[in-house]
Formats: C-alpha cells, sequence, structure tokens
C-alpha cells in the first residue's frame, strides 16, 4: 500500500498545540505514531481530505492569478520555492487560497516538485499551468516562464471579462422585457376582463386573444417555468454522455454567427494555451495533447485528436490541421508560416490575440445591434398590449354612446 501523507493538529506533553504532517499507510497507523511521539491527535486529515476540502472552497480566477503574479516576483528574485509559498502564505486574504499555498509548501517540504504538488489540485491549476512550471522547474528556467503564464492568465480572464461585461446589459434588458410582458399579463390585463363582461359588448379579436393568453398564464403559468427548468436539464443532461455531447457540440458549432463565435473562442484558447507550451521548451506531442485537453467542444477535440496523430506520423502541424477541414484557415497558413520560419510559438500566440480580437469585435456588434433591437420589441410588446386593451375600451364606449 503506497503511504498517504496526513495533516494533523496535536498537542504536546506541555500542552501546545501542533501543526505537522506526516506519512502512514492509514488513519490508524498515523495516529498510532503520533501517540509514539507522545501527541494527543485533535485533528487529522489526509491529502485527499484536504484537497476536497479546497474543491469545496472557492477559488477565483483573480485568486489564482494574484497567487501566479506574487510567484512570478519572488522567483524572480530568485526565492526559493519553499520560502516564496511562505511569504505568499503571510500575504494571501482569501482563506481558501491560503489553505491551498499550505499544501503546496507542504508538499514542497515533503520533497516533491512544485509541480507535482500542483497536480494533486486539478480543480485549481490546468494542466497547460503544470506542464510549464514542471518545464520551468526541469530546466531551471522558472523565473522566465512564470512571467509568460502571468500574461497568460491575465489575457483569458480579461476576454472572458470582456465578454461577459458585454452581455449583461441586453440580458437585463431582455429580462425586463420579458418580466414586463408578463407581469401585464398576469396582473393588468384580466382588469378588462370584468369590464367587458359587465359592458356586454362583443370584445374585439386582438383584445380576446390577449384575453386568452392572459388566462392561461393564470392558469398554467408555472407550466412554462417547469418547461424551461426542465429543458435546462436535458440540456445539461447531454453532457453526460460522449455520443449525446459530441452531438450537442456539432449542433452548436453547425449555428450561423453563434457557432463562428464558439469556433474563434476555441481556436484563441488552442492557439494560446499551444503557443505557450511551445515557448517554454515543452515538445510538440506533449504540448498538443495539453492544448487539446483545454478546449470545450468535444468535436473540435476529436479533430485536434487526428492532428496529434498525423503529427506523431512526422506530417506538418499546419497541414494536419488544414486536413481536418473545419478550423479557420486563418489558423493552419498561420502556423504554416511559423513552421517555416521556425516561430511557431510567436506565431500562435498572435494567432490567440487574432482570435479574441475577432469575437471581441463581433460581440460588440452583436450587442451594438441587440441593444436598440430590445428596446423596439419592449416598446412594441408593452405598448402594443396597452394600445390594444385601450382601443377595446375606446370601442366599447363608442358602442354604448
Amino acid at each position: 500500500m503506497n503511504a498517504v501523507y496526513f495533516k494533523y493538529q496535536a498537542f504536546d506533553p506541555q500542552g501546545k498545540l501542533q501543526d505537522g504532517g506526516l506519512n502512514a499507510d492509514t488513519e490508524k497507523d498515523a495516529l498510532r505514531i503520533l501517540r509514539g511521539r507522545n501527541l494527543t491527535p485533535v485533528k487529522i486529515e489526509s491529502s485527499k481530505q484536504a484537497s476536497e476540502s479546497i474543491r469545496r472552497k472557492k477559488i477565483t480566477a483573480a485568486n489564482l492569478l494574484d497567487f501566479t503574479n506574487g510567484l512570478c516576483t519572488l522567483v524572480e528574485a530568485r526565492v526559493p520555492i519553499d520560502k516564496a509559498l511562505r511569504l505568499l502564505d503571510s500575504i494571501t486574504e482569501s482563506p481558501a487560497m491560503k489553505e491551498l499555498v499550505l499544501n503546496l509548501l507542504r508538499d514542497v517540504k515533503e520533497g516533491k516538485s512544485l509541480a507535482d504538488a500542483m497536480e494533486s489540485h486539478p480543480n485549481v491549476f490546468s494542466k497547460m499551468y503544470i506542464n510549464i512550471v514542471r518545464a520551468g522547474e526541469e530546466g531551471g528556467i522558472l523565473h522566465d516562464l512564470l512571467p509568460d503564464l502571468a500574461d497568460f492568465l491575465d489575457t483569458s480572464a480579461k476576454t472572458r471579462q470582456a465578454i461577459v461585461s458585454a452581455m449583461i446589459y441586453p440580458l437585463v434588458l431582455l429580462a425586463t422585457g420579458i418580466a414586463s410582458v408578463f407581469l401585464l399579463l398576469l396582473f393588468v390585463v384580466p382588469q378588462f376582463a370584468a369590464m367587458f363582461e359587465d359592458a356586454g359588448t362583443e370584445i374585439p379579436t386582438s383584445a380576446a386573444f390577449l384575453l386568452s393568453v392572459s388566462g392561461f398564464i393564470q392558469s398554467y403559468g408555472y407550466l412554462s417555468i417547469a418547461f424551461f427548468v426542465l429543458l435546462a436539464f436535458f440540456w445539461r443532461r447531454l453532457d453526460k454522455e460522449p455520443a449525446t455531447r459530441l452531438q450537442k457540440d456539432n449542433f452548436l458549432l453547425s449555428l450561423p454567427l453563434i457557432g463562428t463565435l464558439i469556433l474563434y473562442k476555441e481556436c484563441a484558447v488552442f492557439s494560446r494555451t499551444l503557443g505557450a507550451l511551445l515557448g517554454a521548451g515543452i515538445p510538440l506531442i506533449r504540448s498538443l495533447r495539453v492544448a487539446r485537453e483545454v478546449v470545450v467542444n468535444t468535436l473540435l477535440t476529436k479533430h485536434l485528436e487526428d492532428v496529434e496523430e498525423d503529427v506523431r506520423g512526422g506530417a506538418g502541424l499546419g497541414i494536419s490541421i488544414e486536413k481536418t477541414g473545419i478550423f479557420p484557415t486563418l489558423l493552419h497558413q498561420l502556423i504554416t508560416v511559423g513552421e517555416e520560419s521556425g516561430r511557431t510559438s510567436n506565431i500562435l500566440l498572435k494567432s490567440a490575440n487574432t482570435f479574441d480580437n475577432f469575437v471581441k469585435n463581433q460581440m460588440s456588434a452583436i450587442v451594438s445591434a441587440l441593444q436598440p433591437a430590445l428596446i423596439i420589441f419592449l416598446a412594441i410588446a408593452v405598448g402594443g398590449i396597452t394600445i390594444t386593451m385601450l382601443s377595446a375600451v375606446f370601442s366599447m364606449n363608442t358602442v354604448e354612446f
């Protein structure tokens, strides 16, 4: 049985609380060792339990970026890794991040490399992150690679934030419009029904339609909520099976405009990851495998598996990507140029910026067109309901007159 690392808190014979760690086959063996050291344990957990504890606590992209920037500064100053982690622990404010740093420090003190320590926390550190750190440690150039890694995380965070920020206002506007129409149909329109019944006149067709819609919402409105909940559940359920997820991802890529945005966004992630790994001196096949794993769309991942096999067989990367027939022409053309000039890493990073800019520009154009469209929709919907019901009331008064 492989030994497991246990982290413990225990009282010594003098009554002082001590924190520490030890290797043992089981928790029972760990307790026996502690008692043999005249320690009274009050808390003990395995490294797996500690990792689960960190997983339950939220570590944001901003926390990871701050950690990377801090580590980068200290490593560039030639501070040893264990001392750098100890300093980061003292200045980190996030409780989850502080616990993570302490776990990394513990593993490093046990003799693990920093990359191996990070590998125990895959929910925090991506494979790309771990591979770059490992390449830096093995080549003694961690101080050269960490700044690029920090830039990578910063650029990715800014791109993600730009997309989220661009979509906030349209989504709020759309939600406001739907809520306004729903509330009008649920509470305002029914008030006219009693008025029409008292007048005993024939209700105009348009007003009758709105009253029927209002009555349906009052009676079965909860079904629409259940429908959307079930739809969301079914959509997420498609990710459970590889075959259905592949069909879902294929459908998303086939959508007009949205499919192009997804494709270019994935190309940006793939290019930036592959460029960063190659720039760190990691071999192409290994870099391709890691870069493939950061791509979310499974259809693209499947094609990248074919690319990896072709490259393993001796084909050029640009030609292999072109062979798939799914990636943008710009990507394989730029990669081919990079291979010919020996600057594949730099070309990939510039390609990533090009794809990111395309996505940002397209999103800006969509949002710019979407905002007035939503405003017009809101005006037509609310104004249409109001005018329809008031016109019916006026027609009723005219008949009575």
